[in-house]
């Protein structure tokens, strides 16, 4: 992260070597694969569970995970009451609305279109990172790739079909609120927490506890109902949990703090691909012809965003 680490974190911090860097890959990789899963696992455990018992269970067991690993490594806490107050926004925006939101969802959308709509965090990153927290630049590249995703929304949504605005609607509006929490909290963590230099098991460790504190508290309002368990439904919990959560949740932090904010969102790039692979493949789910093609839309315009595609600079003409 910055280079004004504190003394007692500074020795903590992500080591900055070749080595380090193909770790760092192979951890963005791995999130692709386990972040792609997760969706199967939230439409499986659906089953027996309600939206907010997936939310909490998954949080919960997210934060067991991380405090072992915190433990193994004898990770050192903060003491400034302001980096709780950031580590609790990103609670909320990060983990807590997006997780229940991603779930709710599922009850009405197929795991694969929810994928889909995974792919729009970098582009919601953009957005906030350039616009409202000013930590990165907003040129004519990132403006198009920003209106070229929309357009890949809008050809997902197919306001043409009768009754496309309608059913489903719904599940799809909450896909889109979740990523916009996560594109909210990558500049959010850019702007005000990488000045702390946390090392990333501590912020990872620290707002995910933050948020199952949260979910516990609320367990009468969002987890307070019957359950129908069996083996794969607690499998799939536990994937949520100690993977997608847990696990996934400290590699998230370690390819943040390499490549900051946009860059790490575009793990979203791999998300879809294995979130449809294993849709269609495990539940049998199935695509409509739009959707596939604005996914690959909003591809186009997340590429245009992070200047992975370039447009031709205008030549002055010569005297």
């Amino acid at each position: 992260m910055s280079s004004t680490s504190t003394p007692d974190t500074a020795s903590l911090a992500v080591p900055r070597s070749p080595r380090a860097g193909a770790v760092v890959t192979a951890q963005f990789l791995a999130l692709g694969l386990i972040w792609g899963s997760s969706f199967l696992f939230m439409k499986v455990a659906l089953g027996g569970v309600s939206f907010g018992q997936v939310a909490w269970a998954r949080l919960v067991l997210g934060a067991l995970t991380l405090g072992v690993i915190a433990l193994v490594m004898r990770v050192r806490l903060p003491r400034s009451p302001r980096v709780y107050g950031h580590l609790t926004v990103i609670a909320i925006f990060y983990a807590v609305i997006p997780h229940q939101l991603f779930a709710w969802a599922e009850q009405y959308v197929s795991s694969s279109l929810a994928s889909i709509y995974n792919a729009v965090t970098p582009l919601m990153t953009a957005l906030f990172a350039a616009l409202l927290f000013r930590v990165e630049k907003f040129d004519t590249g990132r403006v198009l790739g920003v209106v070229l995703g929309f357009v890949g929304v809008i050809v997902i949504v197919a306001p043409w079909q009768v009754g496309a605005l309608t059913g489903d609607v719904r599940g799809q509006l909450a896909c889109l609120g979740a990523v916009a929490c996560y594109g909210f909290t990558f500049g959010y963590m850019r702007r005000f927490l990488t000045p702390y230099g946390l090392p990333p098991i501590t912020a990872a460790f620290l707002y995910i506890s933050i948020a199952a504190v949260i979910m516990v508290l609320l367990t009468p309002v969002v987890a307070w109902s019957p359950v129908h368990l069996d083996v794969w439904i607690v499998l799939s919990l536990l994937g949520l949990g100690v993977l997608g959560t847990g696990v996934a949740y400290l590699w998230n932090m370690n390819v943040f703090d390499a490549w900051g904010p946009t860059s790490a969102s575009s793990v979203t790039y791999i998300t879809p691909v294995v979130g449809v692979v294993l849709g269609i493949a495990l539940l049998g789910e199935s695509l409509a012809w739009n959707q596939p093609l604005g996914g690959v839309i909003i591809f186009l315009g997340i590429l245009l965003a992070q200047h992975r595609i370039r447009l031709p600079r205008r030549t002055a003409p010569t005297a």
